[in-house]
């Protein structure tokens, strides 16, 4: 029993490392209605920047300031320039932009950085520990309570304050916003660097964990079944479905995995986002959607 909540707290902590992926997606999409295909990209960037900055023997406080300018100049660069364009336009033009966003983030970052694998560590120990039989590790801790702090701070900001509201009114409907005065591109920028912040903080995590290289650029479609699950324009749902998912993988790997041959990991998310669709095609906390014609 105790090697079962190891595996069990282990995947739960990995599910928020997916969770801090999901959560780029669902930001966007929720305030300005674009599934953001660059998301991954976005935390690629991030990890390239900071390890860019560690070795230019900047401290560590200033490379994750200048790391976050770096992902607000991208954000306001890609509403200014790439979506601002294509306002009012059927939402597929947009999710096909933030394709063109996805590969020209992954070129600037291959002619900056290069392509070797980097190795990225912010001082965070990796020190293992036991606790009533179970296997914790601090660096997983850590990050975890950092979601949690990042999570509850986005609920409070979209529910309580002005401009949360606002960006959700320009996501219900953007002509509707713009006729009451809220500026579009104005709501966009603020939405897009939250999400570059968002982007930053799960490019660390999983730099750290992974070392830095162009494969995190495709974690992004690991959150795929997260954002199924959990409702893709749901916040608390993009963390409880991470959760979900990454207890469910780490449980099916280790219990069913040795049945079947193994690498059951890569599908068993898609199997738990299929099975929700089945029966909540919205997600489990996704905004349900009825339109009369």
């Amino acid at each position: 029993m105790a090697f079962f909540f190891e595996v069990l707290i282990n995947g739960l902590l990995v599910g928020i490392m997916y969770s801090l992926v999901a959560l780029g997606f669902a930001l966007i999409y929720k305030a300005s209605d674009v599934f953001n295909m660059a998301q991954g990209a976005m935390s690629l960037l991030a990890g390239l920047a900071l390890v860019g900055f560690l070795e230019m023997s900047f401290p560590l406080w200033l490379a994750l300031l200048c790391t976050v300018g770096v992902m607000i100049i991208l954000a306001y660069s890609t509403v200014f320039f790439i979506l601002k364009p294509l306002v009012a336009r059927p939402p597929l033009m947009l999710f096909m932009a933030t394709f063109g966003v996805m590969y020209l983030v992954e070129g600037i970052g291959q002619s900056i950085y290069g392509t070797q694998a980097k190795g990225l560590s912010i001082g965070i120990p990796e020190i293992s520990f036991e606790i009533q039989g179970i296997l914790l590790n601090t660096f997983d801790l850590t990050f975890a309570g950092l979601a949690a702090v990042l999570v509850a701070g986005l609920v409070w900001f979209f529910q309580k304050t002005r401009t949360g509201r606002a960006l959700r009114a320009v996501s219900d409907d953007h002509e509707a916003a713009l006729s009451v005065g809220i500026p579009l591109l104005k709501a966009w920028a603020v939405t897009w660097v939250i999400a570059g912040i968002v982007a930053t903080v799960a490019g660390v995590a999983w730099g750290t964990r992974l070392g830095v290289q162009f494969s995190l650029g495709y974690i992004a479609f690991k959150a795929l079944p997260v954002l199924i699950i959990g409702g893709i324009d749901s916040i608390p749902g993009a963390i409880i479905a991470g959760l979900i998912v990454g207890a469910g993988e780490n449980l099916a790997e280790v219990f069913i995995g040795p049945y079947v041959g193994g690498g059951i990991q890569t599908f068993f998310p898609y199997l738990i986002a299929l099975l929700v669709l089945y029966f909540k095609p919205y997600g489990l906390f996704g905004k349900e959607i009825i339109e009369r014609v």
